[in-house]
């Protein structure tokens, strides 16, 4: 099994989290997501925020293992990890996101701001877990 610096993958995922706090916050995105994706105060009041900013960074410290594995080889450059964490973060999720906004019928900015987001978190964990071996 490979090498991985745990404290590593937790900053990654905070950073993420972080991150994404910006993104969608109205200092960003917020008002411009939330037309997109067609959600109401109504939706944003529904749950327990709790478990849902709780569950979002399991997942989010998930992927960042996930990464953290993937570029765990000795022979791995800082370009690498970046690479690969951008390739990731665009190359599957932005463009997994691409796919279901098409059938989800949403506008072009739903998939720009989700899948922006994806990609430049993705970079970041990338550098920060290239960074810190």
């Amino acid at each position: 099994m490979p090498m991985v610096n745990w404290p590593a993958v937790i900053a990654a995922a905070l950073s993420m989290f972080v991150i994404g706090g910006l993104w969608y916050s109205p200092l960003l995105f917020d008002k411009a997501w939330r037309r997109a994706g067609n959600i109401s105060d109504a939706d944003m009041a529904r749950g327990n925020p709790a478990v849902i900013f709780g569950v979002a960074f399991v997942l989010t410290l998930i992927m960042a293992a996930n990464l953290a594995f993937f570029i765990a080889g000795p022979e791995t450059t800082l370009s690498f990890a970046i690479g690969a964490a951008v390739a990731a973060g665009f190359g599957w999720a932005a463009l997994s996101v691409g796919v279901i906004t098409l059938f989800e019928r949403r506008p072009l900015s739903y998939f720009l701001i989700n899948g922006g987001y994806l990609t430049i978190g993705f970079a970041v964990m990338g550098l920060i877990l290239g960074l810190w071996r």
